[in-house]
């Protein structure tokens, strides 16, 4: 039986990790990435987050590699990752649920300046005033348009926001106003008053969100960033701000993680920070996923959410 290895959190967690591995599949032969009474020989399947570089290379008859989470830059930075064998990005229809609940708390919260309030509070003022906007008021316009992305569209969508979509390539969704390319960048962003970055990590998206591009946005736009650290200028972005081009930001991922203590984000009155839990299934939902994903591999079925080389995503 081909084993599989966990490399995600620390070894004193692996004990409910395999617990929930137990639950979604007991077949699987589940053991920590470390333990050294397994042969890299038997191992079929790994799990993994921040792999050390060489790792996977050292597993002669590794079949796929699951990451532990919905990126993948982490095991393709390492330049002897074994990009013949499948590479499969976590998944699971609960990610986008989470991605969607989090991405409309995040539009909310900028549409009625909660951030604001909860300075207010920490400082004991009655901080009152008039919301301008409500809802149907106000267009969201997403950046990328995979499985989160337009799920995150229709939750927005059923509170009351007008919704918009951007992606690389052209898209036809039911219900969406779609955009695409660098040629229609910048009419995408022109109508959006809320951006929310849900694109993958490419060369191409490094630095995207720029003072150029929060120059195109309406005045007192908002940003949410929940796709990847390096899309997002952060120098540009505390400066828009602090001019008032942009009106706030919810941020969720960073360039470096996890964010320094001496980052001026963490104060900023116009910014909400959160430490990269946007969409984070459960163990058992990551447990659940790979079980069955395994299990599809084995009876010679296509597996979802397959990084794709080419693509870069």
């Amino acid at each position: 039986m081909m084993k599989v290895l966990i490399k995600s959190g620390p070894e004193e967690n692996f004990p409910l990790w395999a617990e929930c591995f137990k639950k979604a599949d007991p077949s699987l032969d589940v053991h920590f990435w470390s333990d050294k009474s397994v042969d890299p020989a038997d191992v079929g399947y790994v799990m993994v987050w921040e792999p050390p570089q060489g790792w996977l290379a050292s597993l002669p008859n590794l079949e796929v590699v699951f990451s532990s989470g919905a990126g993948v830059d982490h095991i393709t930075k390492d330049p002897s990752w074994p990009e013949a064998l499948p590479l499969v990005r976590m998944g699971g229809a609960d990610m986008a649920q989470r991605m969607g609940e989090f991405v409309v708390w995040s539009a909310l919260s900028l549409l009625r300046d909660t951030r604001d309030f909860a300075l207010g509070q920490a400082a004991h003022e009655w901080r009152y005033k008039e919301v301008e906007h409500s809802a149907p008021q106000r267009t969201v316009g997403i950046m990328g348009l995979g499985n989160l992305g337009v799920g995150s569209a229709r939750m927005l969508s059923a509170v009351g926001f007008n919704v918009r979509g951007w992606s690389r390539t052209a898209k036809d969704i039911e219900d969406l106003e779609t955009f695409a390319g660098p040629a229609e960048f910048e009419a995408f962003l022109s109508g959006a008053d809320i951006v929310v970055c849900l694109l993958p990590a490419t060369a191409e998206t490094k630095g995207l969100l720029d003072a150029t591009a929060f120059a195109a946005m309406p005045r007192g736009a908002g940003i949410i960033s929940v796709g990847r650290g390096q899309h997002l200028v952060e120098s540009d972005l505390i400066a828009a701000l602090d001019n008032g081009g942009l009106s706030g930001a919810v941020l969720d991922v960073f360039d470096k993680e996890p964010l320094a203590g001496d980052s001026p984000l963490w104060d900023h009155p116009r910014i909400i920070v959160t430490p990269h839990i946007a969409s984070t299934p459960s163990r058992q939902e990551k447990a659940d996923f790979v079980a069955a994903s395994i299990e599809r591999h084995k009876n010679g079925q296509a597996l979802s959410n397959v990084f794709e080389a080419g693509r870069g995503y």
